[in-house]
């Protein structure tokens, strides 16, 4: 019964892994973007209905003119890589939302919410276009998709491992389930997200180059929120996101790469 049952984990694996358009890589994916996207479009537009919308000022305009500066460059570049068709179903939104939140976000299929707390730091266009160029690329790699996807396999391991020592003695199952628990959270949930943050953080490089911005600038902007925060966060091992430094680092090296693709694609003027 257990045999058949892993081999059963292995055949979902091998069916559920996906290549990504954007990024050539083969990932995890239970949930399709059809699946996905109405239930994103519903979360967001009620999370407009129960949140104050920033209309008719100079930092809403400037957050749909950025905005929609990178949906042309996700656009220019799918286009380049030949998957335009990948973003049929994307119904690209942008909105100013009234909040002292340092924080910005992209749900699947391009429902971009901008708060207003994060404008002190983007300070300019440049700065802006980094967030919103990493938010969108979070979207159009499926990072949503793949920690859903994720989150399932480790409820499937766990499933596993008790099947597996089901014959063992309760204390003997509680901590093979706490040390499965910390280890898969630890050794593959938070070092898998981190992955995503960076990913996701090449991905805007290129797209905010595309769209004719400085991606020099991202360092900068990346650096006033290392200097917001004063230093304080979590170890970078039981973190979702990279550290500042190591963050800084990863960007200043894909910066030559992003800009090369830029050119190879066209900047959009």
């Amino acid at each position: 019964m257990k045999k058949y049952f892993i081999g059963g984990i292995f055949t979902i694996l091998l069916v559920a892994c996906a290549t990504n358009p954007i990024t050539g890589k083969q990932n995890l994916n239970f949930v399709s973007n059809s699946e996905l996207f109405p239930s994103s479009f519903q979360q967001y537009n009620q999370f407009l209905t129960e949140n104050k919308v920033i209309t008719g000022t100079a930092d809403a305009k400037r957050v749909d003119v950025v905005g929609s500066r990178i949906k042309a460059a996700a656009e220019k570049y799918l286009k380049f890589l030949g998957q335009g068709q990948y973003l049929n179903d994307y119904r690209w939104e942008y909105k100013l939302v009234d909040n002292k939140e340092v924080n910005a976000w992209c749900l699947p299929g391009g429902k971009i919410v901008v708060y207003s707390g994060i404008l002190p730091v983007t300070q300019n266009d440049a700065g802006l276009a980094t967030v919103m160029g990493h938010e969108v690329s979070h979207a159009l790699a499926n990072h949503g998709a793949q920690r859903m996807s994720a989150a399932q396999l480790q409820q499937i391991g766990g499933v596993a491992l008790g099947a597996a020592t089901s014959g063992k003695t309760e204390q003997t199952q509680q901590i093979f389930s706490q040390a499965y628990g910390i280890g898969t959270e630890v050794g593959v949930m938070l070092p898998f997200s981190r992955g995503n943050e960076t990913e996701a953080d090449k991905i805007g490089l290129t797209l905010m180059a595309i769209a004719g911005y400085n991606p020099d600038d991202a360092v900068s902007f990346w650096s006033r929120m290392s200097a917001k925060s004063g230093g304080a966060s979590t170890p970078e091992f039981m973190s979702t996101h990279p550290s500042d430094a190591t963050r800084i680092a990863n960007i200043k090296s894909l910066i030559p790469e992003a800009k090369a693709t830029a050119l190879k694609v066209g900047v959009i003027k």
